[in-house]
């Protein structure tokens, strides 16, 4: 007999996160690959050992917030640092079942304005060591894509 849990992304949220003490705590290394277009990287492009060309490494801790995310990749990519740049944040890691990995879409900053997910961490979106992170940046003159992935996550 199968259990489905009814977790809901808002219970998700409110469960208090262990504060990281950043000076005692090693950081991991995360593997963030990007794309201008606006969408996000299909998962079969990470599959068998292959991996998207636009990659950055960034130390990081857990506790980062898309938003510190943001300000370490406007730090690489000088366009994407004018205001209304929507970066669109994904974690993508493997699913044995399937053979493949699944792109996991988890929130949205935007340069220049504050948003309701810019203080959301890796950890609160169950982010694995070992898992990637994609990041969709669409310049301020086009629209982000919608996406009906929105809050379809990884299964608990």
């Amino acid at each position: 007999m199968a259990l489905e849990s009814r977790i809901t992304q808002e219970e998700i949220r409110k469960i208090p996160e262990k504060p990281i003490d950043r000076e005692k705590t090693c950081p991991l290394l995360l593997r963030v690959f990007t794309t201008n277009g606006g969408r996000h990287h299909r998962g079969d492009e990470f599959a068998r050992g292959q991996v998207p060309s636009s990659e950055l490494q960034i130390y990081t801790w857990m506790d980062a917030s898309l938003k510190e995310l943001t300000s370490l990749v406007k730090e690489v990519y000088p366009e994407a640092r004018k205001k209304g740049t929507h970066f669109g944040f994904a974690i993508v890691y493997p699913e044995p079942k399937r053979n493949g990995y699944r792109v996991k879409d988890i929130g949205n900053t935007m340069s220049g304005r504050k948003g309701e997910n810019d203080s959301m961490t890796l950890q609160s979106q169950r982010f694995q060591i070992g898992d990637y992170l994609d990041i969709a940046i669409t310049p301020p003159n086009r629209a982000p894509p919608l996406n009906p992935r929105m809050g379809m996550g990884r299964p608990f």
